[in-house]
């Protein structure tokens, strides 16, 4: 039988475990008193870094396509490869310190230390030129690198006033490929140039030049940068006078200070715990910014230019019904399925996926559906806008393991315009959608976190993978049947919400309809409304549990009424107070129920359990015992300001 093939990545854990075994044995070496051999241990000791160095670049070459069988777990069989090579050459290195000869590790004399003082209280012209000649010499070198090196790196032209431009370095990365540069946390760099891969040309202040990922930068000004490499340059003094020190200090407050205020997603991203493509929840930010992007604000009539009339709320004479207003986009939408979406880090632990909604013509957005767990949605808007579509954003919520920290992220978005360039509706079908990364309101960033620094696959095989990888979110379309269509027409001109609520939110419009175009005496009267229903029904609008727990108690109630009842529009408003009375209003003024907090288990836990307790079932003695408590009383539980609660 034929011996059993060894793949790349076994061959460098073999290769791992003999540098492994000659590493232990330099170390029982070196820890013997014999310094005749002290010379020949740290030539052992380079060698053996300059093992660990090839295989290491071997490793990061070696891919999932290079073995010859299945390897289970491969990425993270080769990510505990590179952490013992990495322990490896931090042995290696620290062995080579404490064999190094005395007179090598030992600091300057002191007719060094003299010479440097001299140096350093020179005139500033001598210094300025110094500087000058010296930025001459290292871009020379640099342009000399350049020219002789064959990469396929095109970092491209370099601005002329890039290089004065100062960043910070966020945290610590290590060069893999060649060309890169290596930096730690705290670090000024200058930027020669910035790449559209993401990758910028950038010289510290040794004068070392390489390519840095832009996510691990924060823009800093050039004097604290300047003041930085004074204070590097005059810490190697052996006195400092209390001028420098307090010098150093502002310098380093000045870069903590810039650490500590950027933004959350741009640490996480330097750390690699998400992608790049990952940004702050456009949506959800809007949602916790009040009320005037929740379906609780577009149920509200609308007020004509005059505001003595309402524009989107008119009745039927004949009917008494609320007269149907077709509005320019009314359709439905179901959510098929997400695909290939790079999901977060190991540093963060996710709470809650889900895909947001909202009509966007490119600048403004409208009509948004907190979030689109499953089943169908409608979608109506009134913008003429050319370029009015959907925009969907899917979104994590997430918790830091080491800080505890709590947060939204957008994983990307997708927009479906919703009329061609003759201004024709799309057709009503499934679309796949491509997701972006970063907001919707950025340009061409890339959700793929592979580097792009060696281009894009020419082949023809290579390409179709690559396209197999992109993320995809896949919508159908569906046109509204005819029922659904005129419970539709009765809703307000934009709004977006569940299709299975339609017959809820109707009805509240057409008692919303009697109590403002029927019952009052003038309209010109504006006086609040005493109805516990028009009052508190928008805010159970934005609370999804007790929607549903209000829809559910419909779908009951409506299915003990006689065929020619579901259709009397009378019996259905008694039926809408009745049901929304014993059931809801009660729990959205209990004072055991917690305010709505999303994604948080233990609170949705917690309100699940009271709002569908059997003893829940309200009636008007429960209410009114003892055993009952309830939040505080306000006039506003049941009262409806018309001013105050109409979109102007």
């Amino acid at each position: 039988m034929p011996p059993r093939r060894r793949g790349p990545l076994q061959t460098v854990q073999r290769e791992t475990d003999d540098i492994k075994t000659k590493v232990d044995a330099l170390v029982r070496d070196a820890a013997e008193p014999d310094a005749s051999d002290r010379t020949e241990t740290l030539e052992r000791c380079k060698e053996l870094q300059r093992e660990v160095e090839e295989i290491m670049k071997t490793l990061k070459k070696l891919s999932k396509a290079d073995e010859p069988a299945p390897v289970g777990n491969y990425d993270q069989c080769k990510r505990e490869e590179e952490k013992r090579l990495l322990t490896l050459y931090e042995r290696l290195q620290s062995l080579a310190l404490q064999l190094q000869p005395r007179d090598q590790t030992a600091g300057p004399s002191s007719s060094q230390r003299d010479q440097e003082s001299e140096d350093e209280n020179s005139d500033e012209e001598d210094e300025s030129s110094e500087d000058e000649d010296a930025e001459e010499e290292v871009q020379d070198d640099y342009d000399d690198d350049d020219n002789a090196d064959s990469g396929d790196e095109d970092s491209g032209p370099t601005a002329t006033g890039q290089g004065s431009v100062s960043y910070i370095a966020l945290s610590a990365f290590t060069g893999e490929e060649e060309g890169d540069l290596s930096i730690q946390k705290g670090e000024v760099l200058k930027v020669l140039s910035k790449n559209k891969d993401g990758w910028w040309l950038a010289q510290n202040s040794k004068g070392q030049k390489g390519l840095v990922p832009k996510t691990f930068l924060k823009t800093s000004s050039p004097q604290d940068s300047e003041r930085k490499n004074e204070n590097e340059d005059e810490g190697e003094s052996e006195e400092e006078d209390p001028d420098i020190k307090s010098s150093k200090t502002s310098n380093w407050d000045t870069v903590r200070k810039a650490v500590t205020e950027i933004d959350a997603t741009d640490v996480l991203s330097a750390m690699g715990a998400i992608p790049p493509g990952f940004r702050p929840s456009t949506l959800s930010r809007l949602l916790e910014e009040g009320r005037s992007y929740r379906a609780s604000h577009f149920i509200q009539p609308k007020l004509s230019q005059s505001q003595l009339s309402f524009k989107d709320l008119h009745m039927d004479p004949d009917t008494g019904k609320v007269h149907g207003r077709p509005s320019r986009v009314s359709l439905t939408l179901t959510l098929w399925s997400c695909r290939m979406i790079p999901p977060p880090g190991v540093g963060l632990q996710v709470l809650s996926r889900h895909v947001r909604l909202c009509a966007f013509n490119g600048t403004q957005m409208t009509g948004m559906l907190p979030c689109l767990l499953d089943g169908d949605c409608f979608l109506r808007c009134d913008s003429e806008s050319p370029d009015l579509g959907i925009l969907f954003e899917l979104g994590v919520t997430y918790i830091r393991n080491s800080t505890g920290e709590r947060g939204d992220l957008s994983c990307g978005w997708a927009f479906l315009k919703l009329f061609d360039e003759s201004g024709a509706p799309v057709a009503l079908r499934t679309q796949e959608l491509t997701v972006h990364g970063g907001t919707p309101f950025e340009k061409d960033t890339d959700m793929d976190t592979t580097s792009t620094k060696r281009g894009y696959p020419t082949g023809v095989f290579q390409q179709m993978l690559l396209a197999r990888k992109i993320p995809k979110l896949v919508v159908k379309l569906k046109s509204v049947n005819t029922r659904s269509r005129e419970l539709l027409n009765l809703l307000p001109d934009t709004i977006v919400g569940s299709l299975s609520t339609v017959r809820l939110l109707g009805t509240y419009r057409q008692i919303l309809a009697d109590a403002l175009l029927l019952d009052r005496v003038t309209m010109y009267n504006a006086d609040l409304i005493c109805s516990s229903v028009l009052a508190s029904f928008p805010d159970v609008l934005d609370q999804p549990d007790l929607m549903d727990a209000f829809r559910k108690s419909w779908t009951e109630s409506e299915s003990n009424l006689r065929r020619s009842d579901k259709r009397d529009i009378n019996v259905l408003k008694q039926m809408f107070v009745s049901v929304y009375m014993g059931s809801v209003f009660p729990l959205l003024y209990s004072a055991e129920m917690p305010a709505p907090c999303w994604a948080d288990e233990e609170v949705e836990s917690q309100r699940a359990r009271i709002i569908y307790s059997p003893s829940q079932k309200t009636s008007v003695e429960t209410l009114l015992s003892s055993q009952s408590s309830h939040q505080a009383f306000d006039i506003s539980q049941v009262t409806y300001d018309l001013i105050s609660s109409a979109q102007h």
